[in-house]
């Protein structure tokens, strides 16, 4: 919703123009001195616009212009003028830096007009929501049965996955299907700067211990959420341990992890014992380069939610899109894809995103699982890969970086057949 600020010596005006603003879907604040439309400015989100008297008590619009300059503000103020002549209106908005005029007798029907053409959205970006988003891959289906599966038990579980997939909303998900729904849920980034729970200087016992326990006695009866638990140290690794081992608590632990969980603990970099504490059962969300057949579902569902935020038609994707977001690599997941179709329904002239309108990031790091071809004894599998992606051998030429030629040399090099099938 888009704010609009008010500034107007008269009470009966003021309401009039917060009754208009608010049958056209904004969100209007009102005031009428200099002091009070200072502290609103200060408060006022990206976007809002500023609908100011030309005079108003203790101040005029000239100098809350000029405030917001001197503070480094720079919100568009309308200006309502009461009969100027065209050349006083002129000197308003250019010298006097308003935007536009309004006048007075005709505020019902200049206001809203006007302010639309200013206000812009605070928000053009959806967070990931908490719940599940809808998708259609078997893959997905696996991993709802298991989320049910694990709701209806007691243990601790992993949940694996790369940046961005939704390992957060899975792990929430067990949380409001099990039994301990009903108390709390407390999340932890394991990578931040340090716990913040409770501790008492007074207390001879670490600190990081007494945090920790703080969570879990906050948590009692309900649910603990490690956001990233391989950036634990090795420090709060121990104290989990000792905490799970001897304490006991009554709450159930879920965690999130990168892949490369695995490799720390048969590299001992994170304890093996605490890990299987953790992870009597896991879940393991596929990247989304390898379920394409849910980047439609899951765009659907943010162009859906991006319209409704800003009260407009859903704009759909074409052909030639979808054929773009099912050959990008995701590296960034179903964050990234996100982001990319959002932005594009932003910038976008039509109702209708092409490939054009797309725009995708150009500077993520290499992963280790990239299709780029370093290893030969891992080319072949790297090849096929592409292939079953893209669906021709054109779009695995640009998954994989290389031309047409190359990848015809590199084919016939690991004897792969038309269709992707490793030839005997």
């Amino acid at each position: 919703m888009k704010t609009i600020l008010i500034v107007d010596a008269s009470e009966s005006d003021r309401r009039l123009m917060a009754g208009l603003l608010v049958k056209s879907g904004y969100e209007p604040i009102a005031v009428e001195a200099m002091e009070a439309a200072k502290e609103e400015v200060a408060k006022l989100p990206p976007g809002a616009v500023i609908v100011a008297a030309m005079k108003f008590v203790r101040g005029t619009a000239q100098e809350l212009i000029n405030w917001q300059k001197t503070e480094g503000y720079g919100f568009p103020v309308v200006a309502i003028v009461d009969n100027l002549n065209p050349l006083d209106i002129a000197d308003v908005m250019k010298d006097g830096g308003a935007v536009n005029i309004i006048q007075r007798p005709a505020m019902d029907k200049q206001l809203v007009e006007t302010v639309g053409r200013y206000a812009r959205p605070g928000r053009t970006m959806l967070l990931l929501p908490d719940e599940l988003i809808p998708r259609q891959s078997e893959a997905f289906a696996r991993i709802e049965r298991a989320i049910r599966n694990i709701a209806a038990t007691d243990v601790n579980a992993v949940i694996f996955g790369e940046c961005g997939s939704g390992k957060e909303q899975i792990a929430k998900e067990i949380y409001r299907l099990s039994s301990r729904s009903q108390k709390p849920c407390t999340v932890i980034e394991a990578g931040g700067a340090a716990l913040v729970g409770n501790h008492d200087p007074a207390n001879l016992r670490s600190e990081v211990l007494n945090r920790m326990e703080g969570y879990f006695k906050k948590a009692d009866g309900g649910t603990i959420i490690i956001k990233n638990v391989q950036l634990l140290t090795f420090e709060k690794q121990s104290v989990l341990l000792h905490i799970l081992e001897n304490e006991h608590p009554n709450v159930r632990v879920i965690c999130t992890a990168d892949p490369e969980l695995r490799r720390m603990v048969s590299e001992k970099t994170f304890r093996p014992n605490l890990f299987y504490i953790l992870r009597p059962v896991d879940i393991t969300v596929p990247p989304l380069r390898e379920v394409t057949e849910d980047i439609v579902p899951l765009s659907d569902y943010f162009l859906t939610r991006f319209a409704h935020s800003r009260e407009q038609h859903r704009k759909k994707l074409d052909a030639s899109a979808v054929k773009a977001l099912k050959l990008h690599p995701w590296p960034g997941n179903v964050r990234e894809l996100k982001d990319t179709v959002l932005y594009a329904a932003f910038h976008s002239k039509t109702d209708v995103i092409s490939a054009a309108d797309l725009n995708f990031s150009q500077s993520e790091p290499d992963a280790d699982d990239s299709l780029t071809l370093r290893k030969p004894q891992k080319d072949k599998e790297k090849i096929i890969e592409a292939y079953r992606r893209s669906g021709s051998w054109t779009g695995a030429a640009k998954l994989l970086g290389i031309s047409e030629r190359a990848l015809i040399e590199q084919r016939k090099k690991h004897c792969i057949g038309k269709k992707g099938e490793p030839e005997v």
